[in-house]
């Protein structure tokens, strides 16, 4: 199994997760000709996907969803909360798989399972990705942890993980006192000391990889975040690799 960010952060989202002859597109907050850039810049045509996933309705994660697998034909998967706030205003796909986000499913050589997150969606769910052998989670726009979020990630040899502000920053940031308190309430975005207990509270010692992902280009620095994970994994920083907006990250092999 491998995996690579397409980008991470507010203005668009996207991961490909590779197994067998399996790869899924994680979320497409990217038109269609940047999505088909940053494809390339990893080697894939779009024809070579079997599917998208989408874990929220926002905008930086679902909106180039619907243009792309229409224009290539490719199913997606989506809760029923997601569909109906995703889908107001546009063409309703024909391909349109509704999820249990509680239960596993597969799609071809990849075995999914949802697990629902506390964000401010309709019916938010983020994914661990399994080929039988390895299995990679991803965890982002979840505004605190849970005892179900610890359970489902507590035994996985990679992890993508948000480290979405430094709460010294977001607290002297220019944002407006709601927004603050909106990324950093419960059910916001995670803050790098909030990543760093995860990893306290999981068994570490299968991980291969650990991702910062969605890191704010405002309330956040990738030197804050990685030394936040480190610290936890009692780590180098340089072990701890940072996603970010233009350029993602290249791909990661689990086995």
């Amino acid at each position: 199994m491998r995996f690579a960010s397409l980008g991470s952060g507010s203005q668009g989202n996207g991961l490909i997760v590779e197994a067998g002859g399996t790869r899924l597109l994680l979320d497409c907050g990217f038109s269609i000709r940047e999505v088909t850039l940053r494809l390339a810049r990893l080697g894939i045509d779009p024809g070579g996907l079997a599917a998208i996933l989408v874990t929220h309705e926002h905008a930086d994660h679902v909106g180039g969803v619907f243009a792309f697998a229409r224009r290539h034909r490719l199913a997606v998967y989506l809760t029923h909360g997601t569909y109906k706030m995703a889908a107001r205003g546009r063409s309703v796909l024909t391909d349109c798989h509704l999820i249990d986000g509680h239960a596993v499913f597969a799609i071809d050589d990849i075995e999914l399972r949802p697990f629902p997150v506390p964000h401010d969606a309709r019916e938010p769910v983020q994914y661990v990705f399994s080929d039988g052998d390895r299995c990679l989670g991803v965890l982002t726009d979840s505004g605190s942890i849970t005892s179900h979020i610890v359970d489902v990630l507590r035994l996985c040899d990679g992890l993508v993980l948000e480290c979405n502000h430094d709460q010294g920053l977001l607290a002297a940031s220019r944002y407006p006192a709601p927004l603050r308190r909106r990324i950093g309430g419960p059910f916001g975005h995670l803050e790098n000391g909030q990543a760093a207990e995860l990893l306290r509270q999981i068994d570490t010692r299968r991980l291969q990889h650990v991702l910062a992902a969605h890191l704010s280009q405002e309330n956040n620095r990738p030197h804050l975040a990685a030394r936040a994970l480190a610290l936890a994994l009692d780590c180098g920083e340089e072990w701890i690799g940072v996603a970010d907006q233009e350029g993602g990250f290249g791909w990661r092999q689990l086995g």
